[in-house]
């Protein structure tokens, strides 16, 4: 009897950073990234830095809207239900005022475009509201492995495994993958450490693993109507920490993934893990 596969649950993008997304049946990948995915962001006028709910003093309220492209054109639904295009002209008013920040909603990424990262453990021992300074944190340079304009943290991809998040107990999407991938009964968890280095298949797509995925404090923020969930910082940090960037140890969940070969990543694909 053949072993059994892993397959992609599903795919997900998130056409405005730090906002909620969604799921999709398929998905076209290439170097620069999902289509659709995280190629607006809200620009803080005050700063400069992009609105990230890594610094979720500021911008956890994101995660109670949810964006979605059609043909190219971006639809956001606000927090009371009110829909507004991300063309309209009264686009940013309106972020503005849900956020508290004047703020502006841009296509193409800034060079050097950075976010704000205060340290997710000391945010979930201080609260989400404490003083930077208490917090403490960096200044995070976005995009640097990805080609083009999105906004995407670090790499093109980001995938997770069913064995991950069902250990750890919370839902896939709090960790804001683009592939979730299935896997068979007993395999274990954070085996995307062991991916790094490794071509990925998936579909049409070729895909290579650059590093784990340290995590920040959104996997526990309210997700639209999901409460707050500290296990989804809390497990990871107690069993699964790597040195993925220099910072010392982080914890991890998922892993990052530069595209090799693009081509169209669908529901129910079967995932290969190779040399």
């Amino acid at each position: 009897m053949n072993a059994p596969q892993m397959r992609v649950a599903s795919l997900l993008r998130y056409p405005v950073k730090s906002m909620l997304g969604e799921t999709v049946t398929s998905l076209f990948v290439d170097e620069g990234g999902a289509d659709g995915d995280r190629r607006l962001a809200l620009i803080d006028a005050e700063t400069g830095h992009v609105a990230s709910a890594k610094q979720a003093r500021l911008w956890r309220g994101l995660l109670q809207c949810t964006a979605r492209a059609d043909d190219g054109r971006v639809s956001i639904l606000l927090p009371d239900g009110t829909p507004v295009g991300a063309d309209d002209p009264g686009v940013e008013d309106a972020l503005s005022r849900l956020t508290g920040r004047t703020v502006r909603l841009v296509r193409q990424r800034p060079d050097g475009a950075t976010l704000e990262r205060p340290d997710p453990e000391r945010l979930l021992e201080l609260g989400l509201d404490a003083d930077d300074a208490d917090v403490g944190g960096r200044i995070l340079q976005i995009a640097q492995a990805t080609p083009g304009d999105s906004f995407t943290d670090e790499a093109p991809l980001h995938a997770i495994t069913t064995a991950t998040v069902e250990h750890i107990g919370v839902e896939a999407l709090r960790y804001r993958p683009n592939v979730v991938i299935a896997t068979p009964d007993g395999y274990p968890p954070y085996a995307e450490n062991d991916w790094v280095g490794k071509a990925v298949t998936a579909g049409a797509a070729r895909m290579r693993v650059l590093t784990a995925t340290s995590r920040c404090v959104v996997p526990t923020l309210e997700h639209g109507p999901l409460p707050r969930a500290p296990q989804a910082l809390r497990i990871p940090a107690a069993e699964n920490r790597w040195d993925t960037g220099g910072h010392g140890p982080q914890p991890c969940a998922g892993a990052y993934l530069e595209v090799l070969a693009g081509g169209v990543v669908r529901v129910g694909d079967p995932v290969t893990i190779g040399a």
